[in-house]
């Protein structure tokens, strides 16, 4: 991986922070926002409130972006882990004198404070500093950081500490002698000063917060704990009292790095929907967190004057604002750095057809009386239905339109399962459209080797198609797919196992492999009934996260970098959706073999 230079390091020695690696970064959250912390125990990004709200801290993404760090002399980072389950997480950093157990988390449960972000050290090995360097409204504004008796007041936030607390060039410092313990306790909102007591009670009332949802989870077979390890990723990225799931926690992390494709993940696409939604279904038989989500999803009507809703929208269901960029310095110099998003109101089939793609899972599933959201999933259908002929940006969101083969595909694959669900007159328009489309597909959809083209013309294929069999538009060993498969491999794979995807607007050999891509394909090789080839593509994808877990949307499989957001939703949710249909097919194996 990259090493920084001496240039990008600071006077004790560590790393600048906008030249951390992804791979070393964490994530602590309270479901309504999330800080990121690297493995020097230094939060480099927090957004007080909500995900999509403006950064208090943002060094990730700047050097003067502001950081809340640990000033300990000689320390290397050491081992970390999530707490029992929880999205709780304990850094270790080593010393000669000996080790510094950091614990961050954020208040969570019914029975502990909102907003409320708590550092807690263990017993000091040496004497340190600990400096919150606050750059509020994206660096765009000075800080307001004052003293009082007991407390710093920054931002009207109310920073509380174990030790005296001090105000030095509009940073708030704690020192901690060697020997003692000590903690910080930042909160978003007027809070009564706590003591070691109401500490303990809080913590113990997050971990039982997270408990209970991990409680939810009814699986026991293969992969056990990386689809746990992805379920609290999901988790981490989820507005729990709305349901709505970001992309992802950050913005502006790059595809290229270096490179100018960087976006803000801080929003709710539709397109996630589909996986997350199944994601959760599959897995939470006892829980409601793929219902709340859709819910989310279907209260977005009318944010978009042109479609049924807009493709994607914030934490409200409000449209997302549009691009804005800031002038950071961005992660190793990735720019711009944008916050805000234009793509909102871009026409993307393959968006709207997975919300009824999870509408179809609930009602499968038998998870709700009668047929809920019916009024949205039917204003989608007939959408589709009319406008299925249409150019769209496709799932990558390009430019221009182009008439995407997988946006017709899917919506094809939505016309048809909800048509299952409609009335006579529903169901016949709907059949009808899905069927107009598949003979459009069988005619212009193809590659001269008779596989599934990008678009009509194109020689060219993408990973997408690998989900035309898990949709149910085809069976897995049609000669269309077999075509397909074996050019993905050829021309978008550098090993068979991880997956590039294929773009118009740029060269997608430049970027990493994208992680989701493997997940997919792992779903098809099961669907042929080649459940190692499923396992070892499976494996080959995990092995693209962090050490906690975490997915990037992209990774370097040559240099092990990660790249793009973190942590990917979206990846998450494909790895739970391929080891939940890999561990049906092995024990369905298994079963047939008893029964043999």
């Amino acid at each position: 991986m990259t090493q920084p230079t001496p240039e990008t390091t600071r006077p004790d020695g560590a790393a600048a922070a906008n030249q951390v690696p992804i791979r070393d970064l964490g994530v602590i959250g309270d479901r309504r926002t999330a800080a990121v912390i690297d493995r020097m125990g230094r939060i480099l990004w927090y957004c007080p409130c909500r995900f999509d709200g403006p950064s208090l801290l943002a060094g990730l993404l700047d050097p003067a972006g502001g950081d809340w760090r640990i000033e300990i002399d000689g320390a290397r980072p050491g081992s970390r882990r999530y707490l029992d389950g929880s999205g709780m997480l304990e850094t270790r950093l080593e010393v000669a004198e000996g080790e510094l157990v950091v614990l961050d988390w954020m208040t969570s449960g019914p029975q502990a404070p909102v907003g409320v972000l708590v550092r807690e050290f263990g017993e000091a090995p040496t004497p340190l500093r600990v400096v919150i360097d606050p750059h509020p409204d994206y660096g765009r504004k000075p800080a307001r950081v004052s003293a009082d008796a007991d407390a710093v007041t920054i931002e009207g936030m109310t920073l509380y500490g174990s030790h005296p607390l001090r105000v030095e060039e509009g940073r708030a410092v704690m020192e901690l002698p060697a020997g003692e313990r000590g903690w910080m306790a930042l909160s978003d909102a007027p809070l009564t000063r706590p003591d070691p007591a109401t500490l303990d009670n809080w913590r113990g009332h997050t971990l039982g917060h997270w408990r209970g949802l991990d409680e939810a989870v009814d699986y026991d077979g293969v992969f056990a704990e990386e689809l746990r390890q992805s379920l609290r990723a999901i988790r981490l990225c989820t507005h729990e009292e709305s349901g709505a799931t970001v992309a992802a926690v950050t913005t502006s992390l790059p595809e290229i790095a270096g490179g100018g494709r960087n976006w803000d993940y801080r929003y709710v696409w539709l397109r996630d929907a589909g996986m997350i939604v199944s994601a959760l279904l599959r897995l939470c038989q006892k829980d409601s967190e793929g219902e709340q989500y859709l819910k989310f999803i279907c209260r977005c009507t009318g944010t978009s004057e042109k479609y049924p809703m807009a493709v994607f929208t914030d934490l409200d269901c409000e449209t997302a604002p549009g691009e804005t960029e800031l002038p950071f310095e961005g992660w190793r110099g990735s720019r711009p750095v944008r916050i805000g998003n234009g793509a909102a109101d871009q026409l993307q089939l393959d968006a709207y057809a997975n919300v009824a793609l999870a509408a179809k899972l609930l009602y499968r599933e038998g998870r709700s009386d009668g047929r809920a959201h019916w009024d949205v999933v039917s204003d989608i259908c007939d959408f589709l239905a009319d406008n299925w002929q249409e150019p769209d940006h496709g799932i990558w969101e390009e430019t221009p339109p182009k008439p995407y083969v997988s946006g017709k595909v899917v919506a094809a694959c939505a016309l048809e399962s909800a048509a299952d669900y409609a009335d006579e007159a529903e169901a016949a328009r709907w059949r009808a459209a899905a069927g107009e489309i598949r003979d459009w597909v069988a005619r212009n959809g193809l590659t001269s080797e008779g596989a599934y083209a990008v678009y009509p013309g194109s020689e060219e294929v993408d990973v997408t198609a690998a989900l035309f069999p898990v949709w149910d538009y085809s069976a897995a060993d049609t000669p269309e797919m077999r075509a397909t498969m074996a050019a993905l491999e050829r021309e978008w794979s550098p090993d068979g196992k991880l997956f590039r995807r294929r773009l118009e607007c740029a060269d997608g050999h430049e970027e990493g492999v994208f992680v989701t891509a493997g997940f997919w394909v792992a779903q098809y090789w099961v669907m042929r009934g080649e459940l190692e080839r499923a396992r070892a593509i499976i494996e080959a994808g995990i092995a693209q996260a962090n050490d906690l877990g975490l997915f990037a949307e992209e990774a370097d499989p040559a240099t092990g970098e990660m790249l793009g957001n973190i942590p990917q939703g979206f990846a998450h949710a494909a790895l739970i959706g391929a080891v939940i249909d890999l561990n049906r097919a092995l024990e369905a194996q298994a079963k047939e073999k008893s029964n043999g």
